[in-house]
């Protein structure tokens, strides 16, 4: 039968998990008070980001009456670099779509554009002006809160985590334009650089460290206190990059992502499971090898910022009018990567959508088509297959549906039941 048959599947990672988040953060947060001669009633300006970090709302509170409880003055400032469009609205916009409010964290949450240049870089990347928020400047102490994870535009010793959050998000649009102005390549040193110069010149106590597994729990969180960040920071990397979930197949002829957005990575797919970067002068990813990949919608949470819906071939209409360009343009262009903001080839629908995927691939036989089909980059636990990958998964997958054909309802959507 010439179709594309399909049955769902669901993955078994490893997936570690801290049994007792709230008492986990007390006693990390208690370590870190401990390590550091902080005067009682001083104020700890607590960073937060824009991603959709497990549990995070849970992280800020306990974290604010921890250091309530021990005599000390929390408040949280945005940390995000130029996501938010870079405007103290945009910040409160996404914090608020991740459920962080003052009301929630118990501490003041501050957001504003305002940066202030701290100091310059020495060699090897000598010159560079380095920028913090003026909350953190006018703060007693700092305490950088991150999920350190592999990032999906550079990898080394530091990728996402503590010191990319003190380095590029608390610089805000105008450190985050300043780094990203040397290029992807040049990431690590500029982290490495800057980070000296934020260590030495600024009152940081150290940071909270928030690696999670494959299914989004949080496997462990970590205090690493200031002089030990840097190196502190390496092992937790590895930890994560063990963690990360992946698709059961090293090849496929098209993926379908059902839908995309910053609130499941930072270039709305992740690279890292895509295989695909397109950016300038870096290679690409040697697996996972995909021939088509395409995106059907973009996710309410995002706010209209598709960063990354140019690393697909194929999207649909639905998905194209919910852009806004304006937050996807500044994304872009502030990353140095405006292919990623490129509208890919626009299908009035799923079925037209599939339907020039097939002209594209010209394949003999539609039933020979190697094809995986995920809700989105993050969530990887289960997800549809074509029966013709069966043999070839790894021995952690099992089928958990009946076959069925691949097939749409009247309004050209596709329907992923038998």
């Amino acid at each position: 039968m010439d179709e594309v048959r399909l049955v769902k599947v669901r993955q078994h990672f490893e997936a570690p998990v801290v049994a007792d988040l709230a008492v986990a953060v007390r006693e990390e947060t208690r370590r870190l008070l401990a390590s550091c001669s902080l005067a009682p009633g001083s104020s700890v300006g607590i960073t937060v980001g824009s991603r959709g970090i497990s549990n995070i709302v849970d992280v800020y509170r306990v974290l604010a009456e921890t250091l309530n409880d021990e005599g000390y003055k929390p408040f949280l400032f945005a940390s995000m670099g130029s996501h938010g469009r870079g405007t103290a609205e945009g910040q409160q916009e996404v914090l608020r779509s991740l459920g962080i409010t003052q009301e929630k964290v118990g501490a003041p949450l501050l957001c504003s554009e305002g940066a202030v240049q701290v100091g310059e870089t020495e060699a090897p990347l000598a010159g560079l002006p380095v920028y913090a928020a003026r909350e953190a400047v006018e703060a007693d102490a700092i305490l950088a809160v991150n999920r350190v994870k592999p990032h999906t535009s550079f990898h080394g010793p530091y990728e996402s985590g503590l010191m990319k959050m003190l380095t590029v998000g608390m610089g805000r649009a105008s450190g985050a334009t300043m780094v990203h102005r040397l290029g992807w390549g040049s990431m690590v040193s500029a982290i490495e650089s800057i980070g000296g110069v934020v260590l030495e010149r600024l009152p940081v106590m150290g940071g909270l460290a928030i690696v999670e597994n494959a299914v989004e729990q949080v496997a462990r969180i970590d205090g690493i206190g200031a002089a030990e960040l840097p190196e502190g920071e390496k092992p937790l990397l590895e930890n994560a990059r063990a963690y990360m979930p992946a698709l059961p197949v090293r090849a496929l002829d098209l993926c379908v992502v059902r839908e995309m957005g910053k609130n499941y990575s930072g270039t709305g797919m992740d690279t890292n499971i895509i295989g695909r970067l397109r950016l300038q002068g870096l290679p690409e990813p040697e697996e996972p090898f995909i021939q088509c990949l395409a995106v059907l919608d973009l996710s309410e949470a995002s706010h209209g910022n598709a960063t990354g819906v140019g690393l697909a071939d194929f999207t649909t209409q639905r998905l194209a009018e919910k852009i806004d360009r304006g937050a996807t343009y500044l994304n872009c262009l502030t990353s140095g990567g405006p292919v990623r903001a490129a509208v890919p080839l626009t299908l009035s629908d799923d079925e037209a959508l599939f339907e020039a995927v097939w002209k594209a691939l010209k394949p003999e036989r539609l039933d020979r088509v190697r094809v995986a089909i995920v809700d989105n980059t993050l969530h990887l636990t289960e997800l549809w297959v074509s029966t013709n990958l069966l043999k070839e998964l790894k021995e952690d997958v099992e089928v958990i549906g009946k076959p069925f054909s691949l097939a749409f309802n009247n309004e050209g959507e596709m329907r992923l039941e038998p």
